[in-house]
């Protein structure tokens, strides 16, 4: 079976540079025309199922998929994003200048590094593992799974724990698609395709991957 993992449309917090993280910012009239190219996109991918986290900006995505294709959203709470603490509603510049050596830290490997009051690796891991195992038990066919940036290196992260050779963290951009296969008998996951936007125009499509506003 094949999972779509998807992050969510563009928002006025990621215009602004400010982290999200579990403030509830709705998509705006970018992220919202995103969310139908990516509908288009996905009209290619036929899913049985959508899997969503439940903060508006991925629920207003998911939606926008099923709405093309037919099928239903189920929103789980472990597919929110990270908590950011501290560092939620701020720019990277004004992270930065207040919180130097940890902004560094993050910007080499930025799953391994906890915001101030924000949630451990640790934590984050458990419950993205725990809705990841939860898709598969319910899955019934190929699924689309709509969540955020940072939350989203986690998943994959969590799906290639058993795979040797994968080394670098995936960072996907808005209304990307990556493609996971899974292997029942196995237990295993394979990394198809990571952070398509070919669905996107040319205008709307970010230059680098890893500049990202989670």
């Amino acid at each position: 079976m094949k999972l779509y993992l998807i992050r969510h449309g563009q928002t006025d917090w990621n215009v602004a540079g400010k982290i999200q993280g579990c403030h509830d910012i709705p998509l705006n009239a970018t992220g919202k025309r995103q969310a139908e190219y990516l509908a288009e996109g996905m009209s290619r991918r036929p899913v049985t199922h959508i899997f969503s986290s439940p903060q508006k900006r991925a629920l207003e995505t998911a939606q926008a998929i099923a709405g093309r294709q037919g099928v239903g959203v189920t929103a789980l709470s472990g597919l929110r994003e990270v908590e950011f603490g501290g560092w939620e509603g701020l720019t990277w510049k004004e992270i930065e200048a207040k919180d130097p050596e940890r902004y560094a830290k993050w910007v080499e490997t930025p799953a391994k590094v906890t915001p101030p009051g924000g949630e451990s690796r640790a934590q984050i891991m458990e419950r993205v593992g725990a809705a990841v195992e939860e898709i598969l038990a319910a899955a019934k066919g190929d699924v689309a799974v709509v969540s955020h940036g940072a939350a989203l290196v986690y998943a994959i992260a969590y799906m290639l724990r058993n795979e040797v050779e994968h080394h670098e963290e995936t960072i996907v951009k808005n209304v990307s698609i990556t493609t996971m296969e899974y292997d029942r008998a196995s237990g295993h996951f394979r990394l198809l395709e990571a952070n398509d936007v070919s669905h996107l125009p040319a205008s709307q499509k970010e230059a680098r991957p890893g500049v990202v506003t989670f």
